[in-house]
């Protein structure tokens, strides 16, 4: 079998990023000849809202690489990469890690947050921490947004990361028939050292991606990570991120006693911090995710989630016994003093969160995958060409 990744950066930055190379690297274990596939050309410097255009014309100069492509068994891109060959004779795969759609309709407007977050927007305003509370024009998003529906319904088969992405997909219009939920993998070496013993002094913990600009930093959560650590000043406090906003990143690191912060850490070394904190608690505050690599990777370390309904956090959590899902921060503020003080708990469900994990193995991903590729290559009819 010969599968076309279609890729938008040779840099490793984001989750799905991530997922992207891990694909590759497990199908070439299985025999699969994969090869991946980056656009070279885009608009240079589009006013901002042309941006979605710009980055969805990006796409269409691979079809200087047409003619190797359709060499290939199938094309798999994320979301609407493979919209380009959507008119030739070759099977699609669109994987939606996340929708841009999802995106949108679950970040607010700081005006619009609740009380005791939305002050901290204005106070980092007010401090030259950020300079605008807002982006200047969801429009570019919104184009996106259109696209990604358009391709996926019109690919030959549609990978959703979570019942939660499936629900949007199929909210949007898509044929369940042709969505398959295929969970993410975590890489190997999350599961190269055994569950150490709960620790002692336990940490709040935040692992993952904040971004830079105020409507990705609203979207992960930050006013909710920061009114949750404000509420446990002698708690340790450890984070572990990814950020592009300097002024904020150092405005973190005093802002709170007992914390601990990691920025922009190289992603294989963390589970050589993270495993000494098992029987601590991971807070996904996010007001969205695809699917939460982050909310895996900690728990195959034993930190107890307490995570909003986001990603597959509903789908694998189940309160009082791997973790807990919350609804607000004054519910997230009680279920973490509950698990502080309760050390028989803490051992419990760190010892289900890891249990859990072991279900996300690359293994298993990759099965799934090659089930998927046999089917649509089985079910593949050619045509002519498409109607774009």
């Amino acid at each position: 079998m010969k599968v076309a990744l279609i890729h938008n950066d040779k840099k490793l930055g984001t989750g799905a990023h991530y997922i992207n190379e891990l694909i590759a690297i497990k199908l070439r274990e299985r025999g699969v000849e994969v090869k991946n596939f980056y656009p070279r050309t885009s608009l240079i410097d589009p006013p901002i809202h042309l941006k979605g255009f710009s980055n969805i014309l990006f796409f269409y100069s691979l079809l200087e690489k047409k003619n190797e492509i359709m060499r290939f068994n199938l094309v798999q891109g994320t979301t609407y990469t493979p919209l380009p060959f959507l008119a030739f004779n070759i099977p699609v795969v669109s994987h939606f890690g996340s929708t841009t759609r999802g995106f949108l309709e679950s970040t607010p407007q700081a005006k619009d947050l609740l009380s005791d977050t939305r002050r901290l927007w204005y106070r980092l305003r007010k401090d030259g921490i950020l300079p605008e509370l807002n982006v200047k024009s969801r429009k570019p998003m919104r184009d996106i947004a259109d696209m990604e529906e358009y391709v996926a319904k019109r690919a030959d088969a549609v990978i959703a990361v979570s019942e939660n992405v499936k629900k949007e997909l199929i909210e949007a219009g898509v044929n369940p028939d042709k969505i398959s939920v295929i969970h993410n993998a975590i890489e190997d070496y999350w599961f190269e050292k055994s569950l150490k013993p709960i620790v002692s002094d336990p940490a709040i913990v935040f692992l993952g991606r904040l971004g830079g600009d105020a409507f990705t930093l609203k979207l992960k959560g930050l006013d909710r990570l920061i009114h949750l650590y404000s509420k446990f000043p002698k708690v340790n406090k450890i984070t572990i991120c990814l950020i592009s906003n300097k002024k904020l990143k150092d405005w973190l690191r005093i802002w709170f006693e007992r914390h601990q912060m990691l920025v922009n850490f190289k992603k294989d070394l963390i589970p050589n911090v993270v495993d000494a904190q098992a029987g601590s608690i991971l807070f996904i505050p996010s007001r969205y995710e695809g699917f939460s690599l982050s909310l895996i990777e900690g728990m195959s370390q034993g930190l107890i989630p307490v995570s909003y309904p986001v990603g597959v956090a509903p789908e694998i959590i189940v309160n009082g016994e791997n973790g807990f899902i919350v609804s607000s921060q004054a519910e997230a503020v009680s279920v973490i003093e509950n698990i502080l003080k309760d050390e028989t708990l803490r051992r419990k469900l760190s010892e289900s969160a890891y249990q859990t994990s072991l279900k996300f193995r690359s293994d298993i991903i990759v099965e799934e995958l090659l089930n998927l590729y046999s089917r649509t290559l089985k079910g593949y009819t050619p045509v002519a060409k498409r109607a774009i």
